[in-house]
């Protein structure tokens, strides 16, 4: 393969990555006028990880922290953004984006594609510290949203305490200081009415 022959492709690839901004998610902006896109999701928790690195549960690089974190969305371009409390579309979700993962990481040459495909494996999987912690920002930051919208996307989908509880545990297996955090918080958004008890 010639340079010019990788730049092209890697450049492609580049263009490609243009689509996330598209992909709109269920959180709200804080101020709540429209929904956040998966490229604004992504800016967002490599930022929050860098900031709360202090309460990883074990040390991390955050260097590899915030490449799992840019990564691990780019297959919504193919595979949208599954509603995390939405049962029935997760069932085939890990399905829909490893053959996103294949067709977008694919656009690049061989060694950048299986760095690339590596990296959102490692994420999905969740055995590594970096992984573990990547998945508790990326858990903690559409949870704020809510509660800093006063529970907007709960309350329009009828989310109940005891699914939020449930799906963002796996935050204490990378950052429990930041689950005990969460835990008062969706305390305090049942107490509030921003989310529903049970």
């Amino acid at each position: 393969m010639t340079n010019l022959e990788k730049l092209t492709q890697q450049i492609e690839f580049i263009m490609e990555l243009d689509k996330l901004k598209s992909v709109l998610r269920r959180s709200y902006l804080t101020h709540g006028d429209r929904h956040e896109n998966s490229a604004e999701h992504s800016w967002h928790i490599a930022m929050a990880a860098l900031t709360l690195a202090e309460y990883a549960n074990e040390t991390v690089e955050m260097g590899h922290v915030i490449k799992l974190l840019l990564i691990h969305d780019i297959v919504e371009i193919d595979a949208g953004d599954t509603f995390i409390y939405d049962g029935k579309a997760k069932q085939d979700q890990y399905e829909r984006e490893d053959l996103a993962a294949e067709r977008i990481f694919g656009l690049l040459p061989p060694p950048q594609r299986d760095a690339y495909l590596a990296l959102w494996h490692e994420f999905e999987e969740r055995v590594t510290p970096e992984a573990k912690f990547a998945r508790a920002v990326d858990r903690l930051l559409p949870l704020m949203h809510n509660y800093y919208t006063e529970g907007r996307g709960w309350r329009e989908h009828s989310v109940r305490q005891s699914q939020v509880i449930a799906i963002n545990q796996v935050m204490a297996e990378g950052a429990s200081e930041l689950w005990d955090f969460v835990q008062a918080k969706i305390e305090d958004a049942v107490s509030k009415g921003y989310l529903g008890a049970g």
